[in-house]
């Protein structure tokens, strides 16, 4: 359990370190971060961080699709979320 929590601790810093990253990136108009490695992190278990992360830096605010895959990222860890503490508890005990 303390492996997975800390995992997730580790991955959503991560994403929200991008995201500041990118956003300094983006005012001194250099490389910037790409957008599919942004949904990425934010897939792989960084999506709070994400959204922290674009309101914190008021990032990607306004791009409707790259919005609409990240709610639909959390949408599916919120889903998964639920069914692991819902249904996984009464199968170990």
């Amino acid at each position: 359990m303390w492996i997975a929590v800390m995992y997730l601790w580790a991955i959503n810093t991560l994403t929200l370190l991008a995201f500041g990253w990118d956003k300094l990136r983006a005012r001194r108009r250099k490389r910037r971060v790409p957008k599919r490695r942004l949904l990425w992190l934010a897939a792989l278990g960084g999506g709070p961080g994400a959204v922290v992360g674009r309101w914190i830096f008021r990032h990607k605010t306004r791009k409707g699709r790259f919005s609409a895959w990240l709610f639909a990222i959390l949408i599916v860890q919120a889903a998964a979320c639920y069914a692991a503490f819902t249904y996984l508890p009464p199968l170990l005990g």
